[in-house]
């Protein structure tokens, strides 16, 4: 039977498993993979200690693999399904989990795997389940909702982040200078994207004005809490506030928005072109076996990771 990294219920780590598990069979909109990388993200954890995605109702079904976002070789396709045929190589969002070496991708948000492209790459690269961010693809879609023009700046909090990281690389694609904030430990990883780092932590608003003396246009929050608050009062333009890190109440208070996510395939290969054009580097800098998923969840979860962490699924 085919292995998986599962939890048994929610809570923490303790919860977590390898198993043998049924091989999935698609359903309408479904598309079955051989998995070659899964990508590892805070949402992956996060929804093993009980985090329900708003508007999201029922029971989980336990065990239940772990993992969002994955590419690989499509296997079967499901009823209603179109443009992807046995054979292809493809990334996109899972429908159940995506540690494993088989899992269900939904159509509407799967896309052909360039060429130029690397299984291990093209598993950061999918689009955010619900509200939560993941990857490139956030940060595709917060950049260009900011819509700032060439020459413009943009403030990124929690700039050392795997979305971060992207933010920062796609908004210097279009010619925007970012302010990056993160902690010192990133201060070269940031300063290698292109960004002024800001180090955070107490003081970090003043130190932003100081890197920015002529103010910043708009910003990109991927933190929350009070350091979207301070963020807020750097700029005039509250429509140019908006966030991944805080939920949307949060944010509104303060003239803002949340992402607004697009979650179709056009947003995949549209990301996929700006790595593969050498616009975008998703900086995997950890990978791990499939036998080793908990090692690599624990890295994020930790918080110890540099860039995005991919567990790559050996065949």
């Amino acid at each position: 039977m085919p292995k998986a990294y599962v939890f048994t219920r929610y809570g923490g780590p303790e919860t977590e498993a390898f198993a043998e598990v049924d091989r999935p069979v698609p359903g309408p909109g479904q598309i079955l993979v051989s998995v070659r990388a899964a990508g590892v993200n805070p949402v992956d954890w996060k929804l093993r200690t009980g985090y329900r995605r708003p508007g999201e109702s029922g029971e989980r079904l336990f065990p239940a693999v772990l993992g969002s976002e994955v590419s690989g070789v499509v296997e079967e396709a499901g009823e209603g399904v179109e443009g992807f045929a046995v054979g292809d190589e493809v990334f996109g969002n899972t429908a159940a989990g995506g540690y494993a070496e088989y899992a269900l991708l939904l159509a509407a948000v799967t896309a052909q795997k360039p060429a130029g492209l690397s299984f291990t790459d093209a598993a950061t690269l999918p689009v955010a389940a619900a509200t939560l961010p993941v990857a490139a693809a956030t940060a595709y879609d917060g950049i260009r909702q900011l819509g700032l023009p060439a020459g413009a700046t943009v403030l990124v909090t929690g700039a050392g982040g795997g979305v971060g990281a992207a933010a920062v690389q796609i908004a210097r694609a279009y010619g925007v200078t970012v302010v990056g904030v993160a902690s010192e430990t990133k201060k070269d990883f940031v300063e290698s994207l292109g960004a002024v780092h800001v180090s955070s932590g107490p003081g970090w608003a003043d130190r932003v004005r100081a890197a920015a003396p002529e103010g910043v246009d708009g910003v990109y929050d991927l933190v929350g809490g009070d350091v979207l608050s301070e963020a807020a009062r750097l700029i005039t333009d509250r429509t140019k506030l908006i966030t991944a890190g805080a939920p949307s109440e949060d944010v509104e208070r303060l003239g803002g928005a949340r992402v607004a996510r697009a979650r179709d395939t056009a947003v995949l290969e549209a990301v996929a072109r700006l790595v593969v054009n050498g616009d975008l580097n998703p900086h995997v800098t950890e990978t791990f076996p499939l036998d080793r998923a908990d090692e690599a969840l624990r890295t994020v979860e930790d918080g110890h990771a540099r860039g995005k962490v991919v567990i790559e699924v050996a065949r």
